[in-house]
């Protein structure tokens, strides 16, 4: 999309029938989804990655609806052009329809997001069925499913085996009748990404699925360099900001104690007015 024209969620699947490519990447906070969405980004996901990312977790389970509509509520501050969509955190859609309708529209009305995202195949599509009904927009989520670690047995590429694969594609198409308006492929073979990408009208948008995907999405503190302890094939580093802000510290903490910071200039004076 333009800079200067907003992304919509009828967008996605226009987009995709145009033949042009959708960018993603999450955000956590004002400052960072604003700089996002003033480079142009055509969606941010508020991905419940935060727990690991921002909050030091080990998986993404932890995270509770309370701290995802937090973020939320940052992120929109941010936001004017970029569609902004939510992580549904976990158990918080699992239990119902009720429930999930109920948190749903919670991360609707007080985050003013444009969507949703929740994870799981054909098992979440009556949910799905009831979300559409409700007027909230959801973006699916299978391959790797991060809430479903413990089952899956790691962090892994899934559709390797036939069966697998098959299923994929089963849940990928159902997750399209079901009423989403795209969904995440999250680290599965890129041969599998492209029969799926090709089976549904909906845009698929990548994570560890090849270049076959309508689009990509990355945790931003990934790509930016940030995370210096996590390194995985899936993804590309386009900054080295960890060791930029080292950089900066170090010569921060030089100059505090040589005495060269603050000077005059840094500094109020009486006949300032």
């Amino acid at each position: 999309m333009s800079k200067n024209r907003k992304m919509t969620i009828p967008n996605f699947r226009l987009m995709k029938k145009e033949g042009r490519k959708i960018t993603v990447l999450t955000a956590y906070d004002f400052l960072v989804a604003r700089t996002l969405d003033r480079a142009g980004i055509d969606a941010i996901l508020v991905g419940d990655s935060v727990g690991m990312v921002f909050s030091g977790h080990e998986t993404t389970i932890p995270v509770t609806l309370d701290e995802m509509i937090y973020h939320g509520k940052a992120v929109r501050r941010g936001v004017t052009k970029a569609a902004l969509i939510i992580d549904m955190p976990f158990m918080s859609y699992q239990i119902g329809q009720e429930q999930a309708l109920s948190n749903c529209g919670r991360v609707m009305k007080e985050t003013l997001a444009n969507a949703v995202k929740i994870e799981g195949g054909v098992e979440v599509c009556e949910t799905v069925r009831a979300l559409t009904r409700a007027s909230i927009p959801v973006m699916g989520h299978i391959g790797l499913t991060p809430q479903s670690i413990h089952v899956i047995g790691g962090y892994k590429v899934q559709g390797i085996e036939e069966e697998q694969a098959r299923k994929l594609v089963d849940d990928a198409i159902s997750l399209q009748e079901a009423g989403c308006f795209s969904m995440v492929l999250e680290m599965i073979p890129a041969e599998l990404s492209r029969e799926i990408s090709g089976k549904v009208d909906i845009p698929t948008i990548g994570i560890g699925a090849g270049p076959f995907c309508d689009g990509q999405v990355l945790v931003i503190y990934d790509m930016l360099g940030l995370n210096e302890d996590f390194k995985a094939r899936f993804f590309k580093t386009y900054a080295d900001l960890a060791g930029v802000i080292k950089e900066s510290v170090n010569l921060y903490i030089d100059e505090v104690r040589s005495g060269s910071f603050p000077t005059a200039e840094h500094s109020f004076h009486l006949e300032d007015k």
